[in-house]
């Protein structure tokens, strides 16, 4: 037998050999199985979340596994031991400095900082606040809010962090009552403004990055505060603003600013109270919406001049100015070469000045004419483009005439 005929026999045997015990260890278990009878079957997998949300953070019981909620007994903004290690440590922001000195604060200025690795089993009841000195805290802050001492990106990482710190003795202590609820509002008003802020001064790579921060914060502060918000409805309580935040994550899906959600809008609508989908706050916001996906951008800034609360607005401003490009581009598609739209007329429409729009005009690649004093820009322009970058806006603007 030459070796080409060993190992043609050899192969033979090996997967002789594999297949037999193959065979032999399925028909021992399959008779394993028969003899006992069929086992039981596998417990149902559990039923999907009706929630449209993960869960709202992790809870003192989460962080501390069986432990209870901690009961906070420190009676100022930051813990004296808190304190006492940030001075050694020259710790100190300059709001928290006696007389500027980075090594010397004082309870009304020092508030407590953020800690990423906090846990229940470790804290003292001294370290954590309890709610009426959060509430205080909270006032402090919001109050620092219209500094203009300091620069708005000094300001916004200071109140940013503190804000987190109030928010995690919250968790802490899982305190979930129409107190704490007004409490996640303010941080959510903060939030917004920020957004409408940071948002003007985007082209600095740092104040994009604070945007991205600020914004995945707002994010989280919302769908916390909606699951307080179904806590209290179980004890036929209700927040005063409850509808007004509820549109804010409406409104947040113009323009992608958000992941998407693994349901949509209206799966999101069945999930809430009807009280709430048909409120005032809801339908402006459901109105914006599918006015901007319609393309009617007449109805979409003259219901938002009209109806739009002061959170909303400064919500939606970041958005007006990609809206005005996207109804340009519409503007310059539609109509005859000859019938030239003039921007007076245009900026009525966007509510916007005249010179600004003239601004976005030209980055958008379209030709202005002037004709006398009228200004336009003849439509089917092939130089039209969309921009890389959008100025921001400075809000809504309405004329004299539109006011009459």
């Amino acid at each position: 037998m030459d070796r080409r005929d060993m190992a043609a026999s050899h192969r033979g045997r090996s997967s002789a050999r594999g297949q037999a015990w193959g065979r032999g260890w399925r028909g021992r278990g399959e008779g394993r199985g028969r003899s006992r009878g069929a086992g039981p079957s596998p417990p149902p997998p559990p039923p999907p979340s009706t929630s449209s949300f993960p869960a709202a953070g992790a809870t003192a019981a989460d962080a501390g596994g069986d432990a209870p909620p901690i009961a906070g007994s420190c009676p100022d903004m930051c813990p004296a031991r808190e304190r006492a290690q940030r001075e050694r440590l020259r710790d100190l922001a300059v709001f928290e400095r006696v007389g500027g000195d980075p090594a010397r604060t004082s309870p009304s200025l020092a508030v407590k900082k953020f800690c990423r690795t906090i846990s229940s089993t470790s804290v003292q009841a001294s370290d954590i606040r309890p709610l009426p000195v959060l509430r205080e805290t909270m006032d402090y802050l919001l109050h620092l809010l219209d500094s203009s001492e300091h620069q708005f990106g000094i300001v916004h990482d200071f109140i940013f962090d503190r804000t987190r710190s109030v928010r995690q003795d919250l968790s802490m202590q899982n305190i979930v009552n129409d107190q704490a609820i007004q409490i996640y509002e303010d941080v959510i008003k903060f939030h917004i403004i920020s957004h409408q802020i940071l948002a003007r001064n985007c082209q600095d790579s740092d104040a994009s990055s604070l945007c991205y921060l600020n914004m995945e914060q707002l994010m989280k502060c919302l769908i916390s505060l909606y699951d307080m918000y179904d806590v209290i409805h179980k004890s036929n309580s209700q927040s005063s603003k409850e509808t007004e935040y509820y549109s804010f994550y409406v409104l947040l899906h113009l323009g992608c600013k958000i992941p998407k959600m693994v349901d949509s809008l209206s799966l999101w609508y069945g999930h809430l109270p009807t009280s709430i989908v048909q409120s005032k706050e809801m339908i402006f916001a459901r109105s914006i919406l599918r006015y901007y996906n319609l393309g009617n951008f007449k109805r979409f800034f003259c219901i938002i001049a009209a109806e739009a609360t002061d959170l909303q607005l400064r919500l939606l401003e970041p958005f007006l100015n990609e809206a005005r490009v996207r109804a340009l581009m519409y503007f310059n598609h539609s109509g005859y070469k000859l019938q030239h739209h003039p921007l007076t007329h245009l900026s009525e429409i966007l509510m916007i000045e005249e010179v600004e729009l003239e601004t976005l005009c030209r980055l958008c690649g379209l030709e202005i004419s002037k004709n006398e004093d009228t200004k336009a820009f003849a439509p089917k322009q092939a130089s039209f483009s969309l921009p890389g970058s959008i100025p921001q806006s400075n809000g809504i603007y309405i004329s004299r005439e539109s006011q009459r």
